[in-house]
Parts: C-alpha cells; sequence; structure tokens
C-alpha cells in the first residue's frame, strides 16, 4: 500500500512556459519521467499529438505529460520540426521524436505510445516501479496496436466489399 501510495499521478498534459521549464521537466524527481511536446496553435499535426497526449496521461498516471509553445522553450525553433516530443529522466532528454513521421505511416495512439515504449517503457501506469509493471505496458501497448490495425483491416476489407 505505501509503494503505491507513493507513486505520483498526473493524468493530464500541463501547460508551461519557458519560465516553468527547469522547475516542471530539468528539476522533475528522478523517477518520475517527463514527456515535453513542444508545438504550436494552427498546426493540425500539432492538434493530433495534443490529442493523443491527453489520451496518453490518462492511461499513464506515473508518467508527468507538458506542453509548451516551441519557441518559448527553444528560441527560433524552426515550425517544419513541429510537433516534436522530448523525453526527460534524471535532469537529461532520452529521446527526441521530430515530426509525425517518427510515428509511422498512419500515426495513431498506439502506434506513439510503442515508439515511446522502444527505448525504455517511460510510460508508467502508476501500479509500480518494477519490471513486471513495465513489461506489462509494454505488452498492454503491443496489444491495443495489434488490436487497432486489425480493426482498421476489417473496416477497410467491409467497405472494400459494399
Amino acid at each position: 500500500m505505501r509503494e503505491a501510495a507513493k507513486i505520483r499521478r498526473f493524468g493530464l498534459v500541463i501547460p508551461i512556459t519557458g519560465f516553468d521549464f527547469v522547475h516542471e521537466v530539468s528539476q522533475a524527481p528522478e523517477d518520475v519521467w517527463v514527456i515535453v511536446i513542444l508545438y504550436k496553435d494552427g498546426y493540425p499535426e500539432c492538434g493530433v499529438l495534443l490529442q493523443f497526449m491527453e489520451e496518453l496521461a490518462i492511461r499513464y498516471l506515473a508518467t508527468k505529460f507538458v506542453k509548451i509553445i516551441s519557441t518559448d522553450c527553444i528560441v527560433n525553433y524552426p515550425d517544419r520540426n513541429l510537433p516534436t516530443l522530448l523525453v526527460y529522466n534524471n535532469g537529461a532528454v532520452k529521446a527526441n521524436y521530430v515530426s509525425l513521421h517518427r510515428f509511422g505511416r498512419m500515426c495513431t495512439i498506439e502506434g506513439v505510445a510503442l515508439v515511446l515504449c522502444q527505448s525504455n517503457p517511460m510510460l508508467n501506469d502508476g501500479h509500480s516501479g518494477n519490471e513486471s509493471s513495465r513489461k506489462a505496458v509494454l505488452d498492454g501497448v503491443r496489444q491495443k496496436l495489434i488490436e487497432t490495425v486489425v480493426r482498421d483491416h476489417e473496416d477497410d476489407a467491409g467497405s472494400s466489399s459494399n
């Protein structure tokens, strides 16, 4: 019971400014993975990824999700690189993903989750930090991706037979 109480719970995408970045991201506790989305309003790709991040934040309560306008974070950040995800842990960038292309031809929430889990399961469900929990998260992400691909394939096959 105590272990569960120690795990932080976030559950939403927190908007931050450049002033907040060091405190919210770089100085986050060692046991917290932080996923930062650099975005700008008016870019459809940013809207898609922001929606996915909001859904993932609800699924993975112990992972901190923040959003920041790209040029508030990095002066003169090129719009062609939007959206960009930065993954932080222990005050350092552990991964970065520039544009939606990094998440596959047909970008889905499950595809994004799988890419985020590839190097290290940074998506934490909040149940515990042990290895079996990490494996369960990765297995769940893989299963949801497979289900989505099968469902989409069945939908395409059904619509083409009409």
